[in-house]
């Protein structure tokens, strides 16, 4: 149980912090619940007999969120490379609100984006789960959101730079066409 102040990460939104515990009575039944304050003023109201259930975490501490940013400078792991998969994939550990496998959507779609760009539907989720991530990390290191994008944004590149290989077009091996005689 969660307490007034704590700051939790609600997965598919991001990381807030709880302003108060209230009891409501939806449909003729009571039930408490956190009413947690998101970036951009948002206000989500999570069921607290439910909260476990739907994901709700406490933030990270100092030293997972180094672990993160090694996440975003690491090489890209496998995708599908079919896309209806590869979103599902996608969609599937943003939803587990496992701040390592949002991180690692974040630097492979991003990397993705570098190399070959990305559909609507995959940069709008690129940004999903990059803001879940600033949310956090903001949080948890007291720095300011600019300063956390940032810092994301080198860790990409930092890894769009040492893992893609520019391939270079290799000379042709025959200059001159020689007919079958035959």
């Amino acid at each position: 149980m969660f307490n007034v102040g704590d700051k939790v990460v609600y997965p598919m939104h991001g990381a807030g912090i709880i302003e108060n515990i209230e009891e409501k009575n939806i449909s003729g039944q009571k039930q408490e619940y956190y009413s947690i304050k998101m970036p951009g003023e948002v206000k989500v109201m999570v069921p607290i007999a439910k909260a476990d259930q739907v994901g709700v975490r406490g933030i990270i501490d100092e030293e997972t969120a180094g672990k993160v940013f090694k996440v975003l400078e690491a090489n890209s792991t496998e995708m599908s490379m079919n896309w209806n998969k590869r979103y599902r994939d996608n969609m599937e550990k943003i939803k587990s609100g496992d701040v390592y496998e949002v991180a690692d959507v974040v630097r492979n779609l991003s990397l993705k984006q570098k190399d070959r760009g990305l559909s609507t539907a995959e940069k709008k989720m690129l940004l999903n789960a990059k803001q879940i991530l600033v949310s956090e990390l903001t949080l948890v290191s007291k720095l300011g959101q600019e300063k956390v994008e940032e810092m994301i944004e080198t860790k990409i590149n930092t890894s769009f730079e040492e893992y893609t290989k520019v391939e270079e077009k290799a000379e042709p091996t025959i200059k001159k066409f020689i007919p079958f005689e035959g």
